[in-house]
């Protein structure tokens, strides 16, 4: 099954990390869908050093986090600010789990089968097995 994570005060977190892991072993398609910039477009959009060196280091952590999660670096998604749906439509993700709940009002408004889960509410862990379990 394919599913996505936004980074940021989601994936970042060591239980959603826990997590995402499992689903990496039990064989399931794990992304990273993130509203942040990648360090390819920052060098299209900024030209101080100092912002680009922030990216930078911001984005190695991501990495690092992918990296210890078992998720490939061709499933890390750099939304450069735009709105993730824009990405997830049509591509058969089961479900986003993110803080974000523009993002996730946002999913839930879309056609797309993709079901938006906020990793602020407590169960949002059984609300992500459930919708594995019912794509079976």
């Amino acid at each position: 099954m394919k599913v996505s994570f936004d980074f940021d005060s989601t994936l970042s977190r060591p239980d959603v990390q826990r997590f995402a892991k499992g689903l990496v072993k039990e064989g399931h398609e794990v992304w990273i869908v993130t509203s942040r910039i990648s360090n390819e477009q920052s060098k299209l959009e900024y030209t101080c050093n100092y912002t680009l060196d922030r990216v930078y280091k911001s984005n190695k952590k991501l990495f690092r986090v992918a990296d210890n999660v078992g998720i490939k670096r061709q499933h890390i998604m750099f939304c450069n600010f735009t709105d993730k749906i824009d990405f997830i439509a049509d591509k058969g993700f089961a479900f986003h789990l993110d803080d974000d709940s523009d993002e996730l009002i946002a999913i839930m408004q879309s056609t797309d089968t993709c079901k938006p889960i906020n990793v602020e509410h407590a169960e949002w862990e059984p609300d992500c097995r459930k919708i594995l379990n019912d794509n079976i």
